[in-house]
């Protein structure tokens, strides 16, 4: 019997280079095959690289810019919701409570309004009445309250905090001024109350305070008010406060009788320039027509 070997190209088709190899084999390397039938033109392990198309490429681009997008936009959403004006606004009330009363002056100004020459001269008027009266009357503004309803709560939580007994806060007063509620509110102890009376604390509280913090006239709000209380201790005669009526501004919205009569200008102008553009083409059509 006749030993059948195996064809060559068989024997011969397995490479012992890495798959990784950049280089091919050599021609003379390369397995010759007598015939077509039984050996095939050897295929290379080498992968090449295979150009990325350019819209591919260009989507990848653009889901990256989407990325860094979105990545952005919920930076710039966590910043605005996130509550952190909030927690300035109460580190700034909660500094006014834990500081205490002013060593050197009469006046906390938080909010950052009052002029020099406010202070010094609330100083010069308050401590000449303390001086004289033994009453102590303190001026807070802060921007705006988070930590309580209104400014009366606040100032009798400054009250409470800066002068913690009844001997102490007797013959203290406060007065509270919100810019951004364009609100004040006076508390005090009891010899504080009667030295100055209801009625006198309750027009400063409508009328000084809330009236000029409405024109943002927060330097005369605090000075007319200082003034008023100091009056009042004194036994001298009310200065007074403004009135909303005084301090009203001008409207920007038109009256009814305005409207009514712009719009009626309005109808006629516009009519006319209808009128216009109907008879000039037509006056125009004519002359052109008659000629001929």
């Amino acid at each position: 019997m006749e030993t059948i070997f195996s064809p060559p190209s068989f024997s011969l088709i397995k490479s012992h280079r890495s798959p990784f190899s950049k280089t091919p084999p050599s021609p003379s390397a390369q397995p010759k095959c007598p015939s077509l039938t039984l050996c095939k033109t050897p295929i290379t392990n080498l992968k090449k690289a295979v150009p990325v198309p350019a819209s591919i490429s260009w989507n990848k681009s653009w889901l990256s810019h989407v990325h860094h997008g979105l990545a952005a936009l919920a930076l710039s959403l966590a910043i605005n919701f996130c509550p952190i004006d909030s927690d300035s606004a109460w580190a700034s009330e909660f500094d006014v409570l834990n500081d205490g009363p002013p060593a050197d002056s009469y006046v906390v100004d938080d909010a950052g309004v009052l002029s020099r020459l406010t202070k010094s001269d609330l100083k010069r008027l308050l401590s000449d009445l303390e001086s004289r009266k033994n009453l102590r009357i303190n001026f807070v503004t802060v921007r705006k309250l988070t930590s309580k309803a209104d400014a009366f709560e606040y100032a009798d939580q400054v009250l409470e905090k800066w002068y913690p007994t009844i001997e102490e806060g007797t013959n203290k007063g406060i007065v509270v001024l919100v810019t951004s509620q364009k609100e004040g509110a006076i508390t005090g102890g009891p010899a504080f109350v009667q030295a100055v009376g209801d009625q006198i604390l309750d027009a400063t509280v409508t009328e000084n305070l809330p009236v000029l913090a409405t024109d943002e006239k927060y330097n005369e709000a605090l000075i007319s008010s200082a003034k008023r209380l100091v009056a009042a201790i004194d036994g001298l005669p009310d200065p007074g406060g403004p009135s909303f009526k005084d301090s009203k501004r001008e409207s920007n919205f038109k009256t009814k009788e305005e409207t009514e009569e712009k719009r009626g200008q309005f109808t006629l102008v516009v009519g006319g320039l209808l009128v216009i553009a109907f008879v000039v083409p037509m006056a125009q059509y004519y002359a052109y027509v008659s000629k001929k």
